[in-house]
């Protein structure tokens, strides 16, 4: 479940997808919850760079969703994107610790999906424990999923199927690497 809302030092959004997460990013950056946006490399499909030997150069992700929120206002210098290249969650929440307390951060609002919230919200609070920073759990508003009536889209059985057993791992203490 999401949290309320409370002005925060970051908005840290997960790798996953390219505008569902970050337009959520920028209503709530536009809104004045947050002075920045923290977003992620994910590990690129392995075509990626036999593309790049054959002479094609795909933008990543990453590159994709901050072009979208600099078309929606929000300014350069507002967002970070670390070069690590993350390939999970767990790995997401390991730089979010290094940014955080680097940073002096006090609080972080995590942009995800509803079906991933729950596990985000493991890896997170795992690995900021004991550094006194808060998250704060916001599901995108973007995507066209519905909790409520899961089992009536395919889509929503797939993402649940999909959770399902990483939030199993991720309970077990699993999902770094």
């Amino acid at each position: 479940t999401e949290e309320p809302l409370q002005r925060s030092d970051a908005l840290f959004v997960l790798a996953g997808t390219r505008v569902d997460r970050p337009l959520e990013a920028a209503d709530l950056f536009a809104a004045g919850y947050a002075p920045r946006i923290v977003m992620t490399h994910q590990k690129p499909e392995p075509a990626f760079a036999e593309a790049a030997r054959r002479g094609v150069h795909l933008p990543l992700d990453a590159d994709i969703a901050r072009d979208v929120l600099v078309q929606l206002g929000v300014t350069r210098d507002a967002i970070v994107i670390p070069p690590t290249i993350h390939d999970n969650t767990a790995q997401e929440a390991q730089t979010l610790r290094q940014l955080a307390v680097a940073g002096h951060w006090r609080r972080v609002i995590v942009v995800t999906s509803g079906y991933h919230l729950r596990r985000a919200a493991l890896a997170i609070r795992r690995e900021l424990a004991g550094t006194g920073v808060e998250v704060v759990m916001r599901r995108t508003r973007h995507d066209d999923e519905d909790p409520a009536h899961w089992w009536q889209h395919r889509s929503d059985v797939r993402a649940i199927w999909s959770e399902l057993p990483k939030v199993v791992a991720y309970v077990c203490g699993l999902g770094a690497g």
